[in-house]
């Protein structure tokens, strides 16, 4: 990659991350492909549009597409720059997965030329970008690779992960700080001076390793403080307690701070990443797999909580509000609100209703339930009980007018003024006994 020029690009993965990382890319001037295997979300990109909800994606998407600085492909090209995005799932045993990540190291090997740069953002377990430089090295004999050559390699081989909160994606990516990981010395100054490009927040080097671990950390920080929250809201309808009081009480101390409860943990990072640790050290983890249990048992108490509440009122129509896995998004990525609606759709079958408005139409797992998608304003209108699962703001925004002669289920503590609400304070069973 030449200092005089700007580099072109190639995004290898156009989701939640690629897509919104190859705009911000193609906005500071780069020329950008995105490379995905889904024809659909090339020819949508190509259209400048998008396929997923983020917050003025849309309208930079849309410009730098007519300015013709990004484009997607289903097939690779030669570039300068190769950032992976691709995602890193995990099996039925908690295994993480990295098959797509040396997917797309194969997919890239056989355009890469002297002087380009390998940047790998995919959350990933520790070791996972040198098995990337590996299989590129098996590869490509003809190139010298860092950190397996004693001369000056010919490519650089880094990681980066991306630390961004959906809805503010676009703000994050540009003014968050970045913890660049080189397979070498020289391989993070390579990735640093790409990422200065776009990039207004501090990034910081070190090596691979180092930058790996740090995003399965923060993640795992996260996790543990939140099952600390859930724990707590079970401990607090065990003993009759306000949780949502009980949070609001103790953190006014100085030094506490403790987070909102809520029926789980979802998504692709703070409900995946720790199980990467755990995998790779699981002998000396069992805070952050008790955390995992914690946070993943929280939505089978809720489920049972549901359950109670609608069993107790034959025929009464149930709304379940939110499937995302937090408000105001429409990945539903491992979201427990997904989990839970699902459940009482199998359940009860006609008697459910969803309200979602960040989806077009309800997941796989509705289907043959006979539950239908509804608005706010119809289950307001026509369900007994309100089941709240996701804080969307169409929902905080609901007066208590509304909702008043309502049965309602609040997992979020969105509604506090509700006078007849099943809160973490009480069981449905105590409410109608």
């Amino acid at each position: 990659m030449k200092s005089d020029k700007k580099p072109d690009v190639c995004v290898v993965g156009l989701g939640y991350i690629g897509l919104p990382t190859a705009a911000v890319i193609a906005r500071a001037g780069c020329r950008v492909l995105g490379l995905d295997v889904s024809q659909k979300v090339v020819d949508t990109i190509n259209r400048g549009e998008i396929h997923i909800e983020e917050v003025d994606l849309d309208g930079l998407v849309h410009g730098v597409v007519s300015r013709g600085l990004l484009s997607a492909s289903t097939e690779v090209a030669p570039a300068d720059v190769f950032v992976i995005a691709v995602p890193t799932p995990f099996d039925k045993d908690h295994a993480p997965d990295i098959s797509y990540v040396l997917s797309a190291g194969r997919t890239i090997a056989p355009v890469l030329k002297q002087g380009d740069v390998i940047i790998l953002e995919s959350t990933s377990p520790v070791g996972t970008t040198e098995r990337l430089r590996d299989l590129i090295a098996e590869m490509r004999p003809d190139l010298k690779i860092p950190g397996l050559t004693g001369e000056i390699p010919d490519i650089s081989i880094s990681y980066c992960p991306e630390r961004v909160l959906p809805g503010r994606i676009l703000e994050e990516l540009t003014n968050n700080d970045r913890s660049i990981g080189g397979i070498t010395p020289r391989c993070a100054r390579k990735a640093l001076a790409f990422y200065k490009r776009f990039v207004r927040g501090e990034c910081v080097t070190t090596d691979a390793r180092s930058a790996e671990m740090t995003k399965l950390v923060e993640n795992a920080y996260r996790d543990v403080n939140i099952a600390f929250a859930n724990e707590l809201s079970i401990v607090a309808d065990r003993m009759g307690l306000d949780v949502w009081e009980v949070i609001r009480l103790a953190n006014r101390h100085p030094r506490v701070n403790i987070l909102s409860p809520g029926p789980g943990v979802g998504g692709h990072c703070i409900a995946v990443d720790p199980w990467f640790i755990v995998h790779g050290a699981p002998e000396e983890t069992p805070l952050i797999r008790t955390a995992r249990g914690v946070n993943d048992g929280k939505m089978h108490h809720v489920i049972a909580k549901a359950e109670a509440l609608v069993e107790a009122h034959p025929g009464a129509k149930v709304a379940c509000l939110g499937l995302a896995f937090k408000a105001n998004i429409d990945d539903f990525r491992e979201s427990p609100a997904r989990f839970v609606a699902s459940r009482l759709a199998r359940r009860f079958g006609e008697r459910i209703h969803i309200v979602e408005p960040y989806a077009a139409e309800l997941p796989i797992e509705f289907t043959d339930t006979g539950v239908r998608q509804i608005d706010i304003d119809d289950a307001l209108e026509a369900c007994d009980i309100l089941i709240v699962l996701v804080d969307h703001d169409v929902f905080r925004v609901v007066p208590l007018a509304e909702r008043a002669n309502k049965l309602v289920y609040d997992t979020r503590g969105i509604w506090p003024d509700q006078p007849r609400a099943v809160r973490e304070t009480e069981t449905a069973l105590r409410l109608v006994g």
